[in-house]
């Protein structure tokens, strides 16, 4: 999403050359999304990496796109779903999608006719996997006894723990990967950026719907990294770092997709691979930052309640 929205300009040619860096540096798992740029990531990935196509996993998603008034909607109609995978499969130049989740649940179709969509698509070659991406434990279940869920992407890091509720544990006793994105805390856990108030209007931590950057709010949270630096000076890595090899940390189906439009930033985040925390480091960081010690909620309560997570 870096590359095409919700953190500021971003540069074309910078990307391109990112992108085609970070499979130089081991990684094998793309993650976009129609509505990220409303195409922009899809088709930068297809013009950029379409050479290279059997060297990574290329998971997108279906289910939030532009309405005929070209605005963002949730739509989980099923003749919506196939129409978008189709122009999906021609911006990323591909002719199958390795993951393909359902971005959002749409709560005015069941879930079971959207995954029995997407199995349509498995059985026609256009996708070989089903997604789900924010989503609770009770729709998972109704959703996989429909077709098998191969992962369940939702935000999780060491200030946003409401997959610990249930579903993390869940996709343990299913056999699913669960895939955390935004595993740095929208950035928070780098280090990188203790004044808010320096980032661009365009940029998605601006805006009410995400209370924890509310100039006092983000002031009060960034006290804890001082305690946390300290952490990562010990291990021997960078705080970046540290946020992931937490999420690593946390079961072998757990999969930290950070992202990034900066080079250096990318091949920092390669290195969290290499780092294994003991047990006791672990209970130190869950201690040290978790959603009791941070000030202020992930979302708003009105963003909230359009989302299907865990409530409790």
């Amino acid at each position: 999403m870096n590359v095409s929205m919700g953190y500021g300009k971003g540069d074309d040619d910078a990307s391109e050359r990112m992108l085609n860096a970070a499979l130089d540096h081991g990684y094998t798992l793309f993650d976009t999304a129609a509505m990220y740029g409303m195409g922009h990531s899809e088709s930068m990935i297809g013009r950029t990496l379409a050479h290279r196509r059997n060297e990574y996993v290329l998971a997108s998603k279906c289910g939030v796109f532009r309405n005929a008034e070209g605005k963002s909607e949730i739509n989980g109609r099923p003749e919506v779903l196939v129409k978008t995978c189709e122009d999906s499969l021609r911006r990323l130049q591909t002719d199958v999608i390795d993951l393909y989740y359902l971005h959002r649940i749409d709560s005015k179709v069941p879930v079971e006719d959207s995954v029995g969509a997407l199995a349509d698509l498995i059985t026609a070659g256009k996708i070989r996997t089903i997604g789900l991406s924010e989503c609770s434990t009770e729709t998972l279940l109704r959703a996989h006894r429909v077709h098998p869920i191969t992962a369940v992407q939702s935000e999780y890091s060491l200030w946003s723990r409401t997959p610990e509720r249930r579903i993390l544990a869940t996709c343990t006793e299913l056999d699913i990967a669960f895939v955390a994105f935004s595993p740095l805390a929208r950035g928070f856990l780098t280090g990188k950026g203790s004044d808010n108030s320096q980032l661009p209007d365009n940029d998605i931590r601006c805006t009410n719907a995400r209370p924890r950057f509310e100039p006092e709010v983000f002031a009060k949270n960034t006290e804890l990294l001082t305690p946390y630096k300290a952490i990562a000076e010990r291990v021997g890595c960078s705080m970046a770092q540290l946020a992931l090899a937490w999420v690593l940390a946390k079961g072998n189906h757990v999969v930290p997709i950070p992202g990034t439009k900066h080079m250096e930033y990318m091949i920092e985040n390669a290195g969290a691979g290499d780092i294994k925390l003991d047990a006791e480091t672990v209970d130190e960081l869950d201690q040290l930052i978790n959603e009791s010690t941070v000030v202020g909620t992930r979302y708003t309560d009105n963003l909230m309640a359009s989302i299907d997570s865990e409530r409790d």
